[in-house]
């Protein structure tokens, strides 16, 4: 290819993922749901983003080196705090029943429907086993179940990635030396696989958590220092042992989130932005090898494939994983419908069929596209129905707002107090250790860590968090929180009204929805409740009292409605006025 053309095929790819994922946000979709028919389509019509043409042989290393910088912002995620007893069964057993159960169902069908070899069919079956987190976190935020069930699968997505990769690694090797090995082999193959994983990760771990500590690079060079150690060790360990930086990447990401004392911000928008981008460019590049003429005959038998695993295959490992545990039977029926194929699935299929193709492995072509036609069904399926199921199911978190009040002053204690006697549960965070004492005496929920991890889900794992309001007596403080916080959280971010004469860094001119009447600033409040003044609540049946200020409206369904400077909702019968008087 020309230069002209490489420059053309690399910016449509970049163009198309970026397009498809903006589109699919209008949309209110998944954005798997876009990028997959984007990119099948983008390579039925040209030549020129088709990315073995593109990149040639470096395109598969590219391919798995991506991945394994999105399993270790995965592991950043995973809190093992959170892992509980009940969580860590249930994924445990999906990773080992689930994935023999998979791989077991997918191959024994391939061979009478696809025409496959044995050998073929084995491969394909050990590598649709995979979900992942590029597609199961995507459909976990669209839908929102409760925090127990998201808990599982962000887990199992998380961790099946890298045992799959080696699983598929295992297979390939297997096939391509005609199975001649036995079983002791390949199971030595597999355990020396995670053996090099475990080793690397902790090697990674090891560089790359006192550089974090101690150095204090900031967000920018710490990201890129991040960004460095695991690509760097992903390789290594891959020269080893195919897929073996898989594992690694994880177990970084796991270390680096859950030891003590690294400095890793909550909120880490560059590598955000990197991660997002490489899955859409991954998504893209891969469907776009998939011919039309690959799928003429492929489509329907695997379309055959998907409807058993995921009518009795999935169900079936979801009701042996949860036996013996407190899951609700909704909770099981939802686990039971939530197993998306993703990336590392697509990744291996484009990996490993080239090559049994050239070794003349019968019925190896049909590998990827069958492989592609499992991810878009799974992902479209799952995408479309999840959130009618889990509503059916009554896994839905719940619709009452649960906002976060950021302060600890006596004032805002009792607004805490009177939110929680409305009905909403209420979550507080405060920086001085004072506060948080009058918190936590106050009975009221307390949020560990740094400000910005509880408001965004991130360490302490707070989920459904609908909405921020900053009421510290630092108007620069809430002000900055504002703007850092924006976009970042669930809902809207409020914070107090600095005095009008105020001379602050910039308090008056930052964004943040700013709460109550002009009068009401956050020293007015203070003063007005060391005179005596007290939040209460009051169940509005006509007027309200006089002498008293509007700070919030409950309505009947537990929406949290505040009053603002540029909005004012009106009180109604029914609702649960929270006053200052």
């Amino acid at each position: 290819m020309t230069t002209d053309q490489v420059l053309m095929g690399l910016g449509l790819i970049v163009v198309l993922a970026v397009g498809s994922q903006v589109l699919a946000s209008r949309l209110r979709i998944p954005a798997l749901v876009v990028l997959l028919p984007v990119g099948f389509t983008a390579g039925a019509l040209t030549d020129t983003v088709n990315p073995e043409r593109l990149l040639g042989s470096t395109f598969s290393p590219l391919v798995s080196l991506a991945v394994a910088v999105i399993l270790y912002d995965a592991g950043l995620g995973l809190d093992l705090r959170r892992f509980a007893a009940h969580t860590r069964r249930v994924v445990v057993r999906l990773l080992w029943f689930g994935v023999l159960v998979t791989w077991a169902s997918a191959a024994l069908l391939a061979v009478p429907l696809l025409g496959m070899s044995s050998s073929a069919a084995v491969m394909l079956g050990a590598i649709v086993v995979v979900s992942g987190p590029t597609v199961v976190a995507p459909l976990l935020n669209f839908v929102r179940p409760t925090d127990r069930i998201q808990r599982i699968l962000v887990w199992e997505g998380s961790l099946i990635d890298p045992v799959g990769g080696i699983l598929g690694a295992l297979v390939f090797h297997g096939v391509e030396a005609g199975l001649h090995h036995g079983l002791g082999s390949r199971l030595g193959f597999f355990l020396a696989s995670a053996a090099v994983g475990v080793v690397g990760g902790a090697v990674g771990s090891a560089v790359l958590f006192p550089l974090l500590r101690r150095l204090r690079l900031g967000e920018v060079l710490g990201t890129t220092v991040q960004l460095a150690a695991v690509v760097g060790v992903a390789a290594a360990c891959d020269i080893i042992r195919d897929d073996a930086g898989l594992i690694a990447a994880v177990l970084m990401g796991l270390a680096v989130a859950n030891l003590p004392g690294a400095d890793v911000p909550a909120r880490k928008p560059f590598f955000e932005t990197l991660v997002q981008l490489i899955i859409g460019l991954l998504f893209i590049s891969i469907s776009a090898t998939v011919t039309p003429s690959s799928l003429r005959h492929v489509v329907l038998p695997t379309l055959g494939i998907v409807a058993v695993l995921v009518l009795v295959t999935r169900p079936v490992a979801a009701l042996v994983a949860s036996l013996r545990t407190d899951l609700t039977r909704g909770e099981r029926g939802f686990l039971g419908w939530m197993a998306p194929r993703g990336i590392v699935a697509a990744s291996s299929a484009s990996t490993f069929s080239v090559s049994l193709v050239d070794k003349g492995i019968g019925g190896a072509s049909k590998i990827l596209p069958a492989a592609f036609v499992v991810i878009t069904a799974t992902v479209t399926l799952y995408g479309l129905t999840a959130a009618p199921m889990a509503r059916w199911l009554g896994v839905l978190r719940s619709a009452r707002s649960r906002p976060l009040l950021v302060g600890g002053a006596p004032w805002v204690v009792d607004l805490g107090k009177a939110l929680r006697s409305a009905g909403l549960e209420v979550v507080m965070w405060a920086g001085h250790e004072d506060e948080r004492k009058r918190i936590a005496a106050a009975g009221l929920e307390l949020a560990p860590g740094e400000l910005f991890a509880a408001a965004t889900g991130a360490g302490a794992e707070l989920e459904g968090l609908t909405g921020v309001l900053l009421l510290t007596e630092e108007d620069d403080f809430n002000a900055l929180a504002a703007t850092h916080l924006a976009g970042s959280v669930e809902g809207t971010v409020y914070r107090l009204a600095p005095p009008v004469d105020s001379e602050g860094v910039v308090a008056p001119y930052s964004g943040g929805q700013v709460l109550f009447g002009a009068a009401l600033t956050g020293a007015e409040l203070t003063r007005r409740h060391d005179r005596g003044a007290r939040v209460l609540t009051h169940h509005v049946r006509g007027p309200l009292p006089d002498g008293t200020d509007v700070l919030f409206l409950v309505r009947g369904d537990g929406r949290l409605l505040p009053m603002t400077r540029t909005n004012g909702p009106t009180p109604q019968d029914g609702d649960v006025a929270v006053l200052l008087g």
